[in-house]
């Protein structure tokens, strides 16, 4: 999805469509389940986030969706809500 962006917003300017990817980490959802093992595999997921140490919630990666909606200059980009997972600690 991410690789498609770029050639897709191209396409479609166009027509004046903008496209925009919104990639997000982990975010702490009902998928995880319920309970103390639940629980339990959550703190360890949230061991490699960077900052801040936690999961993430739907409303901060909801807020992002929202961005790239009325931003109206925004266009092409990959956007990662992540917590800087990708970038491991030193």
């Amino acid at each position: 999805v991410v690789g498609m962006t770029l050639p897709i917003a191209r396409d479609l300017s166009a027509i004046g469509v903008r496209v925009n990817t919104v990639a997000p980490g982990l975010i702490d959802t009902p998928i995880y389940g319920q309970g103390e093992s639940s629980e339990n595999f959550k703190a360890n997921l949230e061991k490699g986030v960077l900052f801040p140490h936690r999961l993430g919630a739907p409303e901060e990666l909801a807020s992002m969706v929202v961005e790239c909606i009325t931003n109206s200059y925004m266009n092409a980009e990959s956007i990662r809500v992540d917590g800087g997972i990708r970038m491991p600690p030193k």
